[in-house]
């Protein structure tokens, strides 16, 4: 059977020099080409080892750079947080100084008020418009404009404090982001490769939402100091105004208190004046009217002695009508007596008359003394009232406004401190 056997496919001595050859070229190339690939592997194995250690150098520099900015900007939003609490401490001291100067206005005010009440009690002719009036009802109209200035300052100061409020929350806001980002640039300045915390993340690439540009962030914090310095300035300049404002007013208002003391005691001299002028003018009448009392009793008594010559002179005249016949004469004796009869009429008609202008004289000068006397009267109320409105004014010269320091006032309006501001 194997010698009956087909034999096989056979080649040639150079075929099989060929596929000789040919393994070894293959070999060769193969060769060749592992080579190449292992010298273009260490390669970059070595420009790969050399970029990703300096990608990560750089990337720890860039941190490094970031925290650096991040630490200047938190010494400087720190700073502008200090300042404007600082601010805000005096706006708020100036803010209470203002109102306890508005609150000062309060005993001025009663004062003033109660001295045109008291004023108003005064009687009949007294009851003038004089200087002390109007200088009184100016007081009222410049306490009122002061208590109104000061009140306008006040509000203005308390929606400055809550703009001051506004901006030191932003900017803490702001601080306390940038210590949170600071905090995780330093977490990863801090990683290595060899920490146990470092793993592969899903999508580390993608945009968070809210991403600003590094322009943006900078603007970011620079508008919240430039805004907290603007309203630092508008606070200090605010202070400045309340404080020129309450020197101000209180100036104002010492002049015209000085003005209506001045006027109440020019008016009260004035009064002492005319009610010494009327006591000496009562007591002269008085004086007057006993010396025409006297007078008329000494008239009186002169009527009453002219009637026993009368009787006497109407007695003979009678009895010699009684002469008989022709000594019923006319004779001397006869016009003698008529005469003396006519006299004494026309005397006692004069002393009459006399006695009664003396009587109305006398009356005339009892009504006006009684005039008088009630004028008196008014007057020394009159000045009564005024001496009393000096007492009630002698309040103010401890309740100077300005001088408010003792500390149990209570502010009247939109009593305010830093941390008890509440914004919208």
């Amino acid at each position: 059977l194997h010698g009956s056997a087909k034999p096989g496919l056979r080649y040639s001595v150079s075929d099989w020099d060929t596929s000789n050859k040919q393994i070894s070229d293959t070999a060769e190339h193969r060769r060749h080409m592992s080579h190449k690939t292992r010298q273009e592997g260490r390669t970059l194995r070595n420009e790969t080892t050399s970029k990703t250690n300096w990608d990560k150098s750089d990337s720890s520099r860039r941190l490094s750079d970031r925290i650096w900015d991040i630490s200047c900007w938190r010494e400087t939003l720190e700073s502008c947080i200090q300042e404007v609490e600082k601010e805000m401490d005096a706006l708020t001291l100036g803010k209470e100084e203002t109102e306890r100067a508005l609150a000062a206005t309060a005993v001025p005010l009663e004062v003033t008020v109660e001295c045109l009440t008291l004023r108003d009690g005064r009687r009949g002719n007294e009851l003038v418009s004089d200087p002390v009036e109007a200088q009184l009802k100016k007081e009222v109209e410049m306490i009122d404009g002061a208590q109104r200035v000061l009140q306008q300052r006040i509000d203005k100061a308390f929606e400055q404090l809550c703009l001051l409020q506004e901006s030191w929350q932003q900017l803490t806001h702001d601080l306390q982001n940038k210590m949170e980002a600071q905090d995780i640039d330093l977490s990863c300045l801090s990683l290595t490769v060899t920490s146990p915390e470092i793993s592969l993340k899903p999508n580390p690439l993608r945009i968070p939402i809210g991403s600003t540009t590094p322009q943006q962030w900078e603007q970011f914090s620079q508008y919240n100091v430039a805004r907290a310095q603007e309203e630092m300035q508008a606070s200090l300049q605010l202070r400045e105004d309340m404080s020129v404002t309450r020197v101000q007013l209180q100036n104002e208002l010492d002049a015209q208190r000085i003005a209506t003391v001045f006027a109440i005691r020019k008016r009260t001299h004035h009064l002492e004046q005319a009610r010494d002028e009327t006591q000496w003018q009562m007591k002269s009448s008085q004086d007057e009217i006993s010396d025409m009392e006297s007078d008329i009793r000494s008239l009186e008594d002169d009527l009453q002695a002219k009637m026993a010559p009368l009787k006497l002179v109407h007695t003979r005249l009678e009895n010699r009508t009684k002469r008989p016949g022709v000594d019923l004469c006319r004779d001397e004796v006869q016009y003698g007596l008529v005469d003396e009869a006519n006299q004494l009429e026309a005397t006692i008609l004069s002393l009459k008359q006399k006695l009664a202008q003396a009587q109305y004289s006398l009356q005339a000068l009892q009504l006006h003394q009684a005039h008088m006397g009630e004028d008196l009267s008014r007057k020394q109320d009159a000045l009564s009232l005024e001496q009393r409105s000096l007492e009630t004014r002698g309040r103010l010269t401890s309740a100077a406004f300005t001088d408010v320091s003792s500390g149990a006032v209570v502010p009247l309006t939109n009593s305010s401190g830093r941390h008890n501001l509440e914004l919208a």
